[in-house]
């Protein structure tokens, strides 16, 4: 829910910030299909499977570990908005190499930022983000997992808010504060501009990109070019 709340804020700020309504008016029906199907794909399938299937997989696979790990509600915060957070970096890293570039090119065709394309994806790649296997690992193993949900929940919301426009001055207390440690938007906009090398792989924290040197985009010689693919490709089958 709380996250649902977050995502209608954000659209309001949005519209309120771009009263022209032009990022939204200037969307292909293409492209309002792949937003829409993703979201729909993200808020409601993925959490139904989490829920379902892949908690009873584990279920069914280590029967005597369920609610076998006890730890602070904080130590669990930190297991999820810092631990999966360096697991997410590499997990993204991964996606642009060119064996799985393919089923995550189409996200990048996100290049004008706004929050209905955070989860614009071909539905085979949400199969390929650790989330949907680590979130659920750890729930069942947490014997309290509410700090962990609250991890979760945190980076849901910083993700929508990094696919949209509303960026802090960075001469503001907000920005300040944030931009030294916290991917913002203004950064994110920098990992989804096709003329710049790949880098700023992290969802929440700039550590590991700073750690292993992925913080430092250079122009490339020539922009970064997407297969002109049908609808239903971009959808189930990604490649040229």
């Amino acid at each position: 829910m709380v996250i649902f709340f977050a995502f209608v804020s954000l659209i309001a700020l949005t519209l309120v910030h771009d009263r022209s309504l032009t990022r939204f008016r200037t969307k292909s029906w293409e492209d309002w299909v792949l937003d829409l199907v993703g979201l729909g794909l993200q808020g409601l399938v993925i959490p139904l499977l989490q829920i379902t299937v892949v908690y009873r997989l584990y279920q069914s696979l280590w029967p005597t570990l369920q609610g076998i790990v006890v730890i602070p509600g904080s130590l669990a915060f930190l297991l999820s908005f810092v631990l999966v957070d360096y697991l997410y970096y590499w997990n993204h890293r991964l996606l642009h190499t060119r064996w799985l570039w393919p089923w995550h090119q189409v996200h990048h065709t996100v290049t004008q930022m706004d929050v209905l394309g955070t989860s614009r994806n071909s539905l085979g790649s949400s199969f390929l983000i650790l989330y949907l296997w680590v979130h659920t690992l750890a729930l069942y193993l947490l014997q309290d997992p509410r700090g962990y949900l609250v991890g979760v929940s945190l980076t849901a919301m910083l993700d929508l808010w990094r696919h949209s426009e509303l960026n802090p001055a960075s001469d503001s207390p907000v920005g300040g504060f944030l931009s030294p440690w916290l991917i913002l938007p203004q950064d994110h906009t920098l990992h989804h501009d096709p003329t710049l090398s790949p880098g700023y792989y992290g969802a929440n924290l700039k550590l590991w990109d700073r750690l292993h040197g992925t913080d430092r985009l250079s122009l490339l010689s020539s922009a970064t070019l997407f297969p002109e693919l049908p609808l239903i490709r971009k959808l189930f089958w990604p490649f040229p």
